[in-house]
Parts: structure tokens; C-alpha cells; sequence
């Protein structure tokens, strides 16, 4: 006879990675990759998902990295403006080459800020400006305590402002994780090879991912997955 937990207790248990992706040969590999169709589906999943989004104002990126999302989402928004926040300064300067080389200096600020900027969250934002989009690529597997991230939405947010994640989700099995691997970054660097299988196991599942925001308190944002890779949390802020 199954043991009925046997399967719940196969499934793979989350890897943590180091937060930080600070090392110039890790960054460069990163903006070097090819990411035209995962970025760009990220961005088409965006628009999708909020077609009535103003015509313009200021998004927050959180976990920019090297910056392509962000200048993605700028050309496919033009009337908007963007900041682009990340804790490694090695992404940080290839993101400043980019958005200097694309001639969006204009638009795109990006800054040097470690997620969450504070572990707690104010009863009242009067004080604080808040963003009508706060979008997010990839960063929720990278960190510690994943409530950072739900933290510095709510702190960033206000009520309406539309929030947009996309991350990894994490496999079944270590097996499933290297085919991924060899079918996704067949012909990439080791370094990218080796930081996308760790990315993998460090990810989390959507029912994770609905656990986290029941404790932040933003039960009012939807998750699902989008591909055998990705999933998305999204929706409005209600409070």
C-alpha cells in the first residue's frame, strides 16, 4: 500500500542560493545571455494582464539586474518612466551601459537598494511616494526570506498600484532540473549553466508562494503557473 505523504515527501525541497549576484563574471554572463523570448514573454504577459494601465507614470523593478527587462518594458511603454532597484553593484554597472547605450537616461533611473529597505511596514504612506506598477523579475528565488519581497511591495505600493512577479518554480525532481538546464541554456557559459540549476532548486511552488502573501497580509494578489519554468503573481493592492 502508498503511504499517502510518500509522494508530497519526494518532491524536491528547496536549495537556497546566495542572494547576490555579485560577481563580475556572474553579471556579465547574465547581461550577455539570450533572454529575447523569456523577457519579452514577461513583458507581453504584462500587458496582458493589465491592459488598462495608465498611459504613463513610474514603475519600480525590483531586482533589475543588468536592466533588459527594465529597458523592455521602457520601449514597450514609452510615455513611462522607470526605477530599476538592485543590491548588486556588478548587474548594476552592466544595467548603467545598457540604458546609457539605448539613450534611455532620461526614463530610467537605475539605484543601488538591498530588498527590503526596512522589515517593516508603515500603517500610513503619507510620507512616501508610491508606485502605480511595482513589476519584478527573478528576484523572489534569489532571497533569504522570501517576506523581503512582499515586504517592499507593500512598503512601495498604494492602494491601486497594479503588481506584476515573474519567477522560477521550482521542479519536482533534481532530474527535471538539469534537463532544464541542457534544454534551455544548452550552449550557454558553465557559470550561467550552473546559476540557472541552482536558480531552479532554489525556486518556489505556487501553493509556497500562496502561503507567503496569506502571511503578508496580500491575499488579494493571484499566482499560476505560465510555462513549465515560470509562475506569475499578480493584481491590485487593495490597502
Amino acid at each position: 500500500m502508498t503511504n499517502p505523504g510518500s509522494e508530497a515527501s519526494a518532491l524536491l525541497t528547496r536549495i537556497p542560493e546566495p542572494e547576490l549576484m555579485d560577481d563580475d563574471d556572474q553579471a556579465r554572463a547574465y547581461a550577455e545571455a539570450d533572454f529575447v523570448e523569456p523577457h519579452n514573454h514577461f513583458v507581453q504577459l504584462l500587458q496582458e494582464t493589465f491592459p488598462e494601465l495608465p498611459e504613463m507614470g513610474t514603475a519600480l523593478d525590483l531586482g533589475c539586474g543588468p536592466g533588459d527587462i527594465t529597458l523592455r518594458f521602457a520601449r514597450a511603454f514609452p510615455a513611462w518612466s522607470v526605477e530599476g532597484w538592485d543590491a548588486s553593484e556588478a548587474m548594476l554597472n552592466y544595467g548603467y551601459q545598457a540604458v546609457a547605450a539605448a539613450k534611455l537616461q532620461d526614463r530610467i533611473t537605475l539605484k543601488k537598494v538591498y530588498v527590503p529597505q526596512s522589515d517593516t511596514v508603515s500603517d500610513t504612506k503619507s510620507d512616501t511616494v508610491s508606485f502605480p506598477l511595482i513589476f519584478s523579475n527573478s528576484l523572489l528565488h534569489h532571497l533569504a526570506d522570501p517576506m523581503a519581497l512582499w515586504t517592499e511591495v507593500k512598503q512601495q505600493s498604494g492602494l491601486g498600484t497594479a503588481v506584476f512577479i515573474m519567477d522560477l518554480m521550482r521542479p519536482a525532481k533534481r532530474e527535471t532540473a538539469k534537463d532544464f538546464v541542457d534544454l534551455y541554456a544548452q550552449g550557454e557559459p558553465e557559470v550561467l549553466r550552473r546559476d540557472f540549476f541552482n536558480s531552479l532548486l532554489a525556486a518556489y511552488r505556487v501553493d509556497e508562494v500562496q502561503d507567503q502573501l496569506a502571511q503578508a497580509g496580500l491575499e488579494q494578489l493571484q499566482v499560476r503557473e505560465v510555462s513549465d519554468l515560470h509562475l506569475i503573481i499578480w493584481g491590485h493592492i487593495a490597502e
